[in-house]
């Protein structure tokens, strides 16, 4: 007796299901997937009980003959691809010719389409696999199915969905993806008779982004060609006053993929300039030549190989890391229709010292009253320069409360925190060092004896190459002591126990996988942290100049490396806006 043997098509095509229809939402990209394939302009989704009861999809392409509408319903059935080449550079969203059966076998199904020209249509019922009614129909050019009562012949399936609420969630999220990659095509989605989405064609990216998410001056722009490739789109700004995680769409060639590689190019970029561990929010479009990508090798094409990953990381890397640079620092914004309440001269003293500048014609002496804020007037919020020209020369006008520096330019007033400033600068310096080779010791006329915890000992010998290369000299001098010879030049030497207890811990909460670079990294910044000025250190003039000076020759100076802000601004329109000067 045959143990092998062929499996009934019903069942066959439950299978298939499994792979490619996971949730209603997997439905929804499979169609809609296929109507922009089919040249649609315009795409209208309606769900019911997040797509448990209801998923319906119509579209204006091309639509399909009756012959066409029946072979679309077969396994393995396609217009998009003919031969093995056509493999080779896949330039459509759907090809495997798996998702119109599969869907339509766990579900009641009905398709109705109408070629472009012809008079009249196709209606096709399918019921869990089986053929129900096919008719000749009048319709509109294009194609409308209707997915009815999804999984309702596999109750096992069907538990395991997650409320109406998580599936339409699920659903908006992917239609707004689809959206931001095909800004040429309306779309629109309806739960039941909510409106979730509307976006009619734009003209460009920048205009359907504009429609989904409105005015985002708290992302940058990233614009990068090299090798055959380009990346556009935009990122979250390192001086982002928000949430660290944010959402992640990145397009292949118009596909919407999740990768490792570009995953770890975003997040290497972002190292770069913070420490931070964050997820930032980006929308990003790459175009790579179709024979240099494999769109073939998951179920619902949402994995792509890349011929040369290695280039496709730097490349991404890269383009993020030069908008990083010129991305825009906060702005301090005074709120329209407040006024600005105040004491008179001759009240309480500022409890803050103010030393002017020379430069800035305004005479040596203390400022006489300190603006009092009953309400929040200030906020913070992202400006559309690029640090650069926010950045510009400026003059040092005194200190707030010993901590933060006061300082203007042409453009406004600026207050920058000395110390994350001052950290900002450190660490590039730290981080140059490291790139050629090591930070300059200085050896200790005394070695100092350091006791430690068994924890912290052992994680510091563990580690001793990389702090030989940020500038320690030590040796285990038994126990849990280790025996300190030499300490980072810009450090002082007093400081170097709390350092090294600092690095100790810093090292012991990274990932096990962790390299040497990302180690290096971290020693950097705590190191840059402990050297770096204090709040509450008192600055003179000529070492505020310093600091600011410095600054603008870092590259990436609207964040310290741990994330925070340097740099608040209120720009001179702003201050004309409020004395209503414009």
């Amino acid at each position: 007796m045959n143990r092998i043997h062929r499996l009934p098509p019903a069942l066959a095509n439950q299978i298939a299901a499994g792979e490619v229809v996971e949730r209603p939402a997997s439905v929804v990209k499979e169609l809609v997937e296929n109507a922009v394939d089919a040249g649609a302009t315009r795409i209208a989704i309606l769900v019911e009980f997040g797509g448990k009861k209801l998923i319906s999809v119509e579209d204006d392409g091309q639509g399909m003959s009756a012959d066409d509408a029946r072979l679309a319903l077969e396994r393995h059935a396609t217009s998009k691809i003919r031969d093995a080449g056509d493999l080779a550079a896949i330039l459509t969203l759907g090809f495997r010719g798996e998702a119109l059966p599969s869907i339509a076998s766990v579900s009641k199904f009905r398709l109705r389409t109408r070629e472009r020209g012809a008079l009249s249509g196709t209606e096709i019922r399918i019921e869990a696999g089986v053929l129900v009614s096919e008719r000749e129909v009048g319709a509109p050019e294009g194609t409308l199915i209707e997915v009815a009562d999804l999984f309702f012949n596999l109750p096992a399936r069907r538990k395991f969905l997650k409320a109406d609420t998580a599936e339409a969630a699920q659903i908006s999220r992917l239609v707004t993806q689809m959206a931001l990659g095909y800004p040429e095509i309306g779309f629109t989605l309806k739960s039941r008779d909510r409106l979730l989405i509307e976006s009619p064609p734009a003209g460009s990216s920048e205009e359907r982004f504009y429609q989904i998410y409105g005015d985002r001056p708290d992302l940058v722009p990233v614009l990068k060609q090299a090798a055959g490739m380009s990346v556009t789109g935009f990122a979250a700004a390192l001086a982002e006053q928000g949430p660290v995680r944010g959402p992640q769409h990145v397009f292949v060639n118009r596909r919407l993929v999740k990768d490792r590689t570009i995953a770890h190019a975003i997040q290497q970029a972002y190292s770069v300039a913070t420490i931070k561990e964050r997820s930032p929010e980006v929308h990003l479009f790459l175009e790579v030549p179709p024979d240099r990508i494999d769109v073939n090798v998951h179920p619902t094409k949402a994995e792509v190989r890349f011929l040369d990953q290695g280039l496709v990381h730097e490349i991404l890397r890269r383009a993020l890391v030069d908008s990083l640079g010129q991305g825009s620092a906060p702005e301090l914004v005074l709120r329209p229709g407040v006024p600005l309440a105040g004491t008179l001269p001759g009240s309480a003293p500022l409890p803050w010292s103010f030393e002017a500048s020379p430069a800035s014609g305004i005479g040596q002496g203390a400022l006489a009253h300190e603006t009092a804020r009953p309400d929040q007037r200030f906020g913070i919020a992202a400006g559309t320069e690029t640090v650069a020209s926010l950045i510009k020369p400026m003059a040092p006008l005194g200190q707030f409360r010993n901590t933060f520096i006061i300082a203007v330019d042409e453009d406004g007033i600026a207050i920058i925190d000395q110390h994350v400033a001052h950290e900002r600068i450190l660490f590039e310096l730290i981080a140059e060092r490291l790139t050629t080779g090591r930070v300059e010791v200085q050896a200790m006329l005394t070695p100092v004896v350091l006791e430690l915890t068994p924890g912290e000992h052992q994680t510091l010998l563990s580690h001793i190459s990389e702090l030989e290369r940020v500038g320690f000299e030590f040796e285990d001098f038994g126990g849990n002591s280790l025996r300190i010879g030499g300490v980072p030049a810009l450090l002082e030497w007093n400081k170097c126990e709390a350092v090294l207890r600092a690095v100790a811990t810093d090292l012991d909460g990274l990932s096990p996988g962790a390299g040497v670079d990302v180690a290096l990294r971290q020693m950097a910044a705590t190191m840059a942290c402990h050297a770096a000025v204090k709040a509450n250190d008192p600055l003179t003039r000529e070492k505020m100049q310093y600091l600011l000076d410095e600054l603008r020759r870092t590259s990436h100076s609207s964040v310290c490396p741990h994330g925070r802000p340097v740099v608040l601004r209120l720009t001179r329109r702003e201050i004309e806006r409020n004395f209503e000067r414009v």
